[in-house]
């Protein structure tokens, strides 16, 4: 149903460092980068996901409620998402573990160093 989703950052070289860790250990890759904005998606692309500096030029706000995520290959990988984020300047919203989505949901939840919440799920079991 979805062609994209963009978040904003005031910070796209630090935007790009924490995406480059957080959805590098999803597999996910950087395939497009300007002063202006990088687009993320699997290898091979397209790009998928974008964070941009605004185009009104106005400072970037959060969405508040707004929370892109994105599918893990595993369990494995959504903590590696949390572990890396985490190392890369983003902020805990939610330690890697099963939440009542589901009876597979396993979840972990961050915000990037711009305050964007991101959740990355695997909803296979073990």
């Amino acid at each position: 149903m979805l062609s994209y989703v963009t978040v904003g950052s005031d910070d796209i070289d630090r935007a790009a460092r924490f995406y480059d860790a957080a959805l590098g250990a999803l597999g996910y890759v950087r395939l497009y980068t300007d002063a202006r904005e990088i687009g993320y998606g699997a290898p091979g692309g397209p790009c998928r996901f974008w964070v941009n500096r605004p185009y009104d030029a106005l400072p970037m706000s959060v969405g508040n409620g707004s929370m892109p995520c994105f599918e893990a290959p595993n369990r494995a990988a959504v903590a590696a998402f949390h572990a890396d984020g985490l190392r890369a300047g983003g902020r805990d919203e939610g330690a890697p573990g099963l939440r009542p989505y589901g009876r597979a949901f396993y979840a972990a939840y961050l915000r990037d160093p711009d305050g964007n919440k991101l959740s990355a799920v695997c909803d296979a079991e073990a």
